[in-house]
C-alpha cells in the first residue's frame, strides 16, 4: 500500500463512521418516565446527599471508581514533538481506547492548552473529583517529572505518567528475565541507556530497584555520554552522570552487558555489538524503527538476548503490557497512588508470568509451536488472556500492603474470576486469526473481485500478509478500481469469461466432465459452466493453481454452494458438510451452528455438526463448552424436534466423553450458569461458561445468528465451511469489508490444516 493510501486509511478509520474512536454509553434503565426520574431529578438527589455525607460513596454510586483521565498538553505527541493539545486527542482517544479493550477500564481523554507547570498542575487537580485515576500521557520533559510528583503528592488517587513508567515496568520485567537467562547478575552487570527522556529516566530509576548499581550505568543524550564533568545538566540527567571518561556509545558498549535504547533508529552498529560481553542483552526500544534492526542484530551475536518495541519480532517491550492492568488493580481497591511497591509487583508478576506454560490460545495467536521461557521469549505476549488475571491482582495486594488501599479485597479467587470476565468483549479473536495466516499465507481466490468491497478486503488481506490475492472478474473493472483504490501490487488477475483463458477452461471442462459425466454433464455444458466464475474458482482450487477461494458477496448461499458441492465435494470421513459463525458478543466469542447448510438436520447430523465444531473452536485456541439447544430442558418435551437433540447428546456422551457437551437445553439456561447451575446442578455445563450452540434446525441459528448482529451490531465471522475437502468458503450477500478479509484469513488458516493433514497421511 501506498503511503498515500495508509495515510488515507488513516483518516477514514478516525472519521467514519463517526468521528473519534470512544463514546459513552448508558449502563442503566432509561426507557421509562420512572427510570428517567431516578436517573436525573428527583431521584438523584439521593446519591448526591449520600455522597455530601462522606465523599468515598462517590465510588458507590457514581462510574468514578472504574473512570481514568487520559490528560495531556500534547508536547511530547509519540515521535511528533510539540503539536499541541488538539492535534494530540487522536492519541489520548487511542488510549483510552485500550484502557477499555484490555482491561475494561472507562477513559475520557483531556487536552489541556498550557505549557505552564503551575496551570496544568491546578487544570488536574481541579477536575480529579470526576475520576478514580489520572493517566498523564505525552508531556515533554523536564516538565513531565514535576508535574508528576506534585500531583502524585497533592492528589489522592492514582496518578501515572505512562511514558515515564510503563516502558520502565516491561523492561526491568524482561531485563529480570533476560539476565537469569544470561545467568548474570543484576547488581554486577554494565549498562548502557541510550536516551535521557522520561523513558530513559524511569527505567534507569527502576533499574537501581531491582538491583543494579548507579556507579555501573552509562546513559547518553544526543550529545553523548552524560559525564559528571558536563556542565548544565538537569537535576534527572545529574542523577546518572558518570565519572567515567568516555564520550561516544562506541566507547560505552565495549564490555557492555546491557543495552537500553530509547533514543532513535540505526545508532548501533555491529561493530559496536562485537564489543559488548558474552551473552549481552540488548533492547532497542526506538519507535517505529529500533537503534539496531532485529535480524541485524541477531546475525552478528548468536548469543544475543534480543527485545524491541515492535511486535513482529521477539520480546516486544510493549506498554499495553502494564498501564491498564496496573490501573485495574489500583482502582479495584481504591488506592491512593501508584507507589513503587506497586511498580515492583507488576515488574515481578510480568516476569514470572512469562516463566508460566503458555496457553495454546498464546501460541495460535502468535503463530508459536510452543512459546516457552528463553532467549526468544522472556516477557509475556500482549495478547495473552492471563495478563488480567496476574498483574492486577498483584498490584491491588501491593496496594493493601503498602497501606494505600480504601477497599481491600477479601475473595481474591471471585476477584480474579471478576477480572477473567472482564475480558468478554474484546476482539482479539480477530488478531489471533489474522496472526496465524500470516504465518503462511496462502492463494486466495476472490471470486468477485471486480466489486469495491472485495477488491478492498483483497487489498488489505495484501498489504498485512493475510493472504495472496488472485483477482477473479472483468479484467478491464478490476484494473480501474485498483488504480481508483491505489492497489498497484503484482497480482494475478483472471477473467474466465476471457480469450485467454481459453485454454485453461477447456482443460477444467474436460476434468469436470470426466467426473460428472455420469451425472448429467455433458462436454458441452462443462464448457459452458466454466465461464462461470464459481465454477472455474473451485477448479482451480481441484487443480492447485489455488489453495483456497472465497464467494458469494453477490451472489445467494445456494448457488455459490451449488458448485462448490459438485466440483470439491466432502472431506475424507465426512458425511455432510455445515457451517459455523462466530459472533463477538459482550460475554467473548459464540460459535452457532449451523447457521447455513443443514434445514432439519436428523440426530446424527447434530452429532456430526456438533463434533465439526468443535474442531473449529480449537482451531481458535479455545476449549469447546457445547450447548445443544431446544426449546425445552433435558426430556420436557416428547416432539421429535426436542427428542433428536437429546439423542444426539446421548450418543456424544457415550461416544465423546471429554467433548464438554449437554443438552437439550433452552438457550437462557445455556447462557446462565448460575440458573443452570440451581435448576439443572447435574448437567455437564452447570457452573461453565457456555461458547458454543448447537441449534435443531437452520432457521432458528440462522435467526438468531441475524439477530445478534443486526441488534447488537455483534461483529460475526463465518459462516465458516465444515467438512469441505477443499479451503472454500462462502460470505454472506453484501458482507462488509471487514467481514470479507476475515473469511481470508479463515480460508488461510484452513488451507495451511488441510496442508497439514495431508503431509501427515503421506507419512503414514
Amino acid at each position: 500500500m501506498s503511503k498515500q493510501s495508509k495515510r488515507r486509511e488513516a483518516l477514514i478509520y478516525h472519521a467514519k463512521p463517526k468521528p473519534g474512536k470512544i463514546e459513552v454509553i448508558p449502563t442503566k434503565k432509561y426507557a421509562t418516565q420512572r427510570d428517567l426520574s431516578l436517573a436525573y431529578s428527583p431521584g438523584v438527589a439521593e446519591p448526591c446527599l449520600e455522597i455530601e455525607k462522606d465523599k468515598n460513596n462517590a465510588y458507590k454510586y457514581t462510574a468514578k471508581g472504574n473512570l481514568v483521565a487520559v490528560i495531556s498538553n500534547g508536547t511530547a505527541v509519540l515521535g511528533l514533538g510539540n503539536i499541541g493539545p488538539e492535534a494530540s486527542k487522536p492519541v489520548m482517544e487511542g488510549k483510552g481506547l485500550l484502557f477499555k479493550i484490555f482491561a475494561d477500564i472507562d477513559v475520557f481523554d483531556i487536552e489541556v492548552d498550557t505549557e505552564n507547570i503551575e496551570e496544568f498542575i491546578q487544570t488536574v487537580k481541579n477536575i480529579a473529583p470526576t475520576f478514580g485515576g489520572i493517566n498523564l500521557e505525552d508531556i515533554k520533559a523536564p516538565e513531565a517529572f514535576e508535574i508528576e510528583k506534585r500531583l502524585k503528592e497533592e492528589l489522592d488517587i492514582p496518578v501515572m505518567h505512562d511514558d515515564q513508567h510503563g516502558t520502565a515496568i516491561i523492561s526491568a520485567a524482561a531485563l529480570i528475565n533476560a539476565l537469569e537467562i544470561a545467568e548474570k547478575k543484576i547488581d554486577e552487570v554494565q549498562i548502557v541507556i541510550s536516551g535521557a527522556g522520561a523513558a530513559a529516566i524511569s527505567c534507569s530509576r527502576l533499574y537501581q530497584a531491582c538491583g543494579a548499581k548507579r556507579e555501573n550505568m552509562v546513559m547518553l543524550d544526543s550529545k553523548g555520554v552524560i559525564r559528571n564533568d558536563r556542565d548544565h545538566l538537569t537535576s534527572q540527567k545529574a542523577e546518572f552522570a558518570s565519572h567515567r571518561k568516555i564520550d561516544t556509545l562506541d566507547e560505552a558498549m565495549v564490555d557492555a552487558d546491557v543495552f537500553i535504547g530509547l533514543s532513535k533508529a540505526d545508532i548501533v552498529t555491529p561493530s559496536m555489538l562485537k564489543a559488548m560481553s558474552p551473552n549481552p542483552i540488548v533492547f532497542a526500544m526506538a519507535n517505529p524503527d529500533p537503534e539496531i534492526g532485529y535480524k541485524l542484530a541477531i546475525d552478528t551475536r548468536e548469543d544475543i538476548i534480543m527485545a524491541t518495541g515492535r511486535s513482529d519480532h521477539p520480546n516486544q517491550v510493549n506498554n499495553v503490557l502494564g498501564f491498564p492492568f496496573i490501573f485495574r488493580g489500583a482502582l479495584d481497591v481504591k488506592a491512593t497512588k501508584i507507589n513503587e511497591a506497586m511498580k515492583m509487583a507488576a515488574v515481578k508478576a510480568l516476569a514470572d508470568l512469562a516463566k508460566e506454560p503458555v496457553p495454546e490460545q498464546v501460541n495460535i495467536a502468535y503463530g508459536e509451536t510452543r512459546l516457552t521461557f528463553g532467549r526468544d521469549y522472556i516477557i509475556p505476549k500482549p495478547f495473552d488472556p492471563r495478563l488480567i488475571a496476574t498483574v492486577p491482582p498483584a498490584v491491588a495486594k501491593a496496594a493493601i500492603e503498602s497501606g494505600v488501599s480504601k477497599e481491600p479485597i477479601e475473595d481474591w479467587d471471585s476477584y480474579e474470576e471478576e477480572l477473567l470476565q472482564r475480558l468478554g468483549s474484546d476482539n482479539k479473536i480477530v488478531r489471533l486469526l489474522h496472526n496465524r495466516a500470516k504465518l503462511n499465507p496462502k492463494r486466495v481466490i476472490f471470486a468477485e473481485a471486480d466489486q469495491l468491497d472485495v477488491l478492498k478486503a483483497a487489498q488489505f488481506a495484501y498489504d498485512e500478509g493475510i493472504a495472496i490475492p488472485i483477482l477473479l472478474g472483468r479484467k478491464e473493472a478490476i484494473l480501474a478500481l485498483m488504480e481508483e483504490i491505489e492497489f498497484d501490487a503484482d497480482v494475478e488477475i483472471i477473467d474466465p469469461k476471457s480469450d485467454e483463458e481459453i485454454e485453461r477452461k477447456n482443460k477444467y471442462a474436460e476434468v469436470y466432465w470426466k467426473n460428472r459425466k455420469r451425472h448429467g454433464v455433458t462436454l458441452f455444458s462443462a464448457e459452458k459452466v466454466m465461464r462461470e466464475r464459481n465454477y472455474f474458482a473451485a477448479m482451480m482450487v481441484n487443480e492447485g493453481d489455488a489453495d483456497a477461494l472465497i464467494s458469494g458477496f453477490t451472489r445467494s448461499y445456494p448457488s455459490v454452494v451449488k458448485p462448490m458441492l459438485e466440483l470439491i465435494g466432502l472431506a475424507p470421513g465426512a458425511t455432510r458438510i455445515a457451517t459455523t459463525n462466530v459472533m463477538m458478543t459482550k460475554r467473548g466469542p459464540m460459535f452457532l451452528s449451523d447457521t447455513s447448510i443443514n434445514i432439519n438436520p436428523s440426530a446424527n447430523d447434530l452429532t456430526r455438526i456438533a463434533q465439526m465444531t468443535a474442531k473449529v473452536v480449537r482451531m481458535f485456541g479455545m476449549e469447546p463448552v457445547m450447548a445443544m439447544t431446544s426449546y425445552s430442558n433435558f426430556g420436557s418435551s416428547k416432539n421429535q424436534t426436542a427428542t433428536k437433540v437429546r439423542e444426539a447428546v446421548e450418543y456424544l456422551h457415550k461416544r465423546h466423553p471429554n467433548l464438554l457437551v449437554d443438552g437439550e437445553l433452552q438457550t437462557d439456561f445455556a447462557l446462565n450458569s448460575e440458573m443452570l447451575q440451581d435448576i439443572f446442578p447435574f448437567s455437564k455445563l452447570a457452573g461453565k461458561k457456555v461458547n458454543t450452540l448447537i441449534f435443531p434446525n437452520l432457521e432458528s441459528a440462522n435467526i438468531t445468528y441475524k439477530l445478534l448482529k443486526e441488534l447488537n451490531k455483534a461483529d460475526s465471522i463465518g459462516p465458516i465451511m465444515m467438512g469441505m475437502r477443499k479451503p472454500v468458503h462462502i460470505l454472506q450477500l453484501d458482507a462488509s469489508v471487514e467481514e470479507i478479509v476475515n473469511m481470508a484469513a479463515i480460508a488461510v488458516i484452513d488451507a495451511q490444516q488441510k496442508e497439514k493433514l495431508q503431509k501427515e497421511r503421506l507419512k503414514h
